[in-house]
């Protein structure tokens, strides 16, 4: 490893010069290249500067401990236990961040949530769920935009596509595809019982045209007038578009925007999405007996959370985690649940590396 991580280091020694060299400045595309790579490596490099200071400490200290001076001697014994131990921890870390990144870990992020089963309350547990993701887009100082939108009257939304635009969305929010689960006392409920029910959340990354090649031979416009809560028309004229790709039979409808144009612009953003998600899907599965990571990217057709109410509590089936503040996680406060699940992916791919 540490023969690896000196290569790491030549290469960004290289890529600091490149990158202030002018002939690569004036070349904006390649310049761009250069530095998303020197700022890939760089929490690399500066993690292994500190194992190689914290390494010639270590020597030093080792080399005091035959000093005749007793104090001299006590110190440098102190000073070698605790530099070793913190030599340990920085090879653990170094691990982590040599761990192979997810290419799409940077990317935007397309959510799609459905009400499912539960009728009303599972649609107004969508809303809630748009809800928590929009406002951990606040914390966050990412920017969310609403592609398309199916309202319910009873408030919330059978289903909700909108975008997540951050740096390292994808990252974070790849977790949460799959069914979410609630259990509470709906507010028309009279006899005071608790139900349940359920929502399914999509979580696909926003791709460019270079990563799908798409026929637009194969796509299908189809314009219609924008209609809102109850099917009233709020347009006048066919602006809402209903995109469909015939090969796959995939079927996007964007009304969100007032220009036909536009909305034809974020049909396709979607279907390249769920056109590049399919081709993934299909290579997971082909190594599907390989992974042994059980978080991943997550079945969305299973369970993999439960917020309860009336216990105050959010449980994430995949990894055991149970917190009891679910006002704070429904509020975006979701951190905590998106660490303890990276940190156990990662811990997977370090025991699967181990057990290769």
């Amino acid at each position: 490893m540490l023969e690896r991580l000196a290569d790491i280091e030549k290469r960004y020694i290289d890529l600091s010069d490149k990158i202030n060299d002018p002939e690569v400045i004036n070349n904006n595309a390649e310049w761009r290249k250069l530095m998303k790579e020197h700022s890939d490596i760089a929490p690399i490099v500066e993690k292994y500067r500190e194992y190689n200071e914290t390494e010639e400490t270590v020597a030093e200290a080792r080399e005091m401990l035959g000093d005749s001076d007793e104090e001299m001697r006590a110190l440098a014994k102190e000073e070698f236990a605790e530099g070793n131990k913190r030599l340990e921890e920085l090879k653990e870390e170094l691990k982590i961040l040599m761990l192979p990144k997810d290419p799409n870990d940077e990317k935007n992020v397309i959510v799609e949530i459905r009400g499912g089963a539960g009728g009303d309350e599972a649609n107004i547990f969508a809303g809630d769920l748009f809800r928590m993701y929009s406002r951990y887009a606040e914390r966050r100082r990412w920017k969310t935009e609403i592609m398309s939108v199916n309202e319910c009257e009873a408030g919330g939304f059978r289903e909700i596509s909108f975008m997540i635009n951050g740096q390292g969305a994808y990252s974070r929010l790849k977790y949460e595809s799959g069914v979410h689960r609630v259990q509470r006392i709906p507010t028309t409920e009279s006899g005071g019982r608790i139900h349940t029910s359920t929502a399914s959340v999509a979580v696909l990354p926003e791709v460019e045209e270079v990563d799908v090649k798409l026929d637009m031979n194969d796509c299908r416009f189809d314009v219609f007038r924008a209609s809102g809560n109850g099917g009233q028309c709020v347009n006048t004229t066919d602006s809402a578009v209903r995109l469909t790709h015939m090969p796959t039979g995939i079927v996007i409808s964007c009304q969100d925007e007032k220009s036909q144009i536009k909305n034809k612009e974020k049909a396709l953003k979607v279907l390249m999405s769920k056109l590049y998600d399919l081709e993934q899907e299909k290579q997971h599965a082909e190594v599907a007996a390989e992974r042994k990571s059980q978080i991943g990217r997550g079945n969305r057709n299973e369970r993999i959370r439960t917020y309860n109410y009336p216990q105050g509590r959010v449980t994430d089936h995949r990894i055991g985690l149970t917190l009891h503040r679910l006002d704070s996680i429904i509020d975006g406060d979701l951190d905590e649940v998106m660490d303890a699940l990276i940190t156990t992916e990662q811990a997977e791919k370090l025991k699967s590396g181990a057990d290769e």
